[in-house]
């Protein structure tokens, strides 16, 4: 992890139509201080608190809280269950999965997450090239297609985490058959890999880093990416959108993504927004769930 600021940009003007946060780490939003680059292990729940109201307060009016061990994953299910505003995701990290001691006891325990009533999604899970080497990622596979099965057997959508991946995401969710909803988070490809996602008809969610000089790819995949694929998610504490990068992201600042979207696809902000707030609801089940 990069190491960045705890000083909070200012809150953006408020949307006029309500957007989810489709990929969040409250958890670690709430722990966050200058100077270091990992969260401390106590969460203090008034601060979840105010970064759901701060989040209200500009137009994003629900999150899903997204785990990425078991201890997270049991955290997102717990505050799911106290705050109607959050959702849940379950799963071991890609990372996690070679350096876990019970692999299998650590499965059953995210089966067994996955089956709570304020879960939505399986993720986040996939593969990792960049911070796993050739020595792990066995364990990623399997622990990947464990995380398929879940998400089928549980009617819920996959949460893709790909860094460095792709062909290896596309070859085993087609060798293992994808579930009916599958979401590529914080999405990292170019406009062919989002063509490819596009024909599978998964969705495709952008974070802050669209936004940064440096991935013209990524603008390029956002223009290829059909009007009901896109997500927006902010993956806080991480991927702040400029003008902040580098300071601590939390889902308030969802809206500087959008306005920044909007702008480059020549869309309508309010339009924009009804359709991503209609694509996550569709692609969690918020409605019915």
């Amino acid at each position: 992890m990069s190491r960045r600021s705890s000083q909070r940009p200012p809150a953006p003007e408020p949307l006029r139509v309500p957007v989810p946060d489709s990929h969040t780490h409250l958890d670690i939003v709430a722990t966050w201080t200058d100077g270091d680059p990992l969260p401390v292990p106590a969460v203090d729940a008034e601060s979840v608190t105010a970064e759901l109201d701060a989040a209200q307060g500009v137009g994003v009016d629900r999150v899903v809280q997204v785990g990425c061990d078991v201890a997270s994953s049991r955290w997102a299910v717990d505050l799911a269950e106290a705050d109607a505003r959050a959702w849940a995701a379950v799963a071991l990290h890609p990372n996690e999965a070679p350096v876990t001691a019970d692999l299998d006891s650590a499965l059953t325990q995210i089966d067994k997450l996955a089956q709570s009533r304020r879960v939505v999604a399986v993720g986040e899970t996939g593969m990792d090239f960049f911070r796993t080497e050739e020595a792990g990622r066995a364990a990623q596979e399997e622990s990947f297609r464990a995380h398929i099965e879940f998400a089928k057997n549980h009617d819920l959508a996959l949460m893709i985490h790909d860094r460095d991946a792709h062909d290896d995401v596309l070859r085993i969710l087609d060798d293992a058959g994808a579930p009916e909803r599958v979401v590529m988070h914080c999405f990292s490809g170019d406009g062919a890999f989002a063509r490819e996602c596009s024909r599978r008809r998964y969705h495709m969610s952008f974070a802050g880093n669209v936004t940064f000089k440096n991935a013209p790819t990524l603008r390029e995949a956002a223009a290829e990416c059909p009007k009901d694929l896109m997500l927006v998610e902010t993956d806080a504490p991480f991927m702040t959108p400029v003008p902040y990068r580098g300071r601590r992201n939390a889902p308030y600042l969802i809206p500087a993504t959008l306005r920044f979207l909007a702008h480059h696809l020549e869309r309508d902000l309010d339009e924009l927004c009804l359709q991503v707030k209609t694509n996550t609801e569709a692609v969690f089940g918020l409605d019915s769930a």
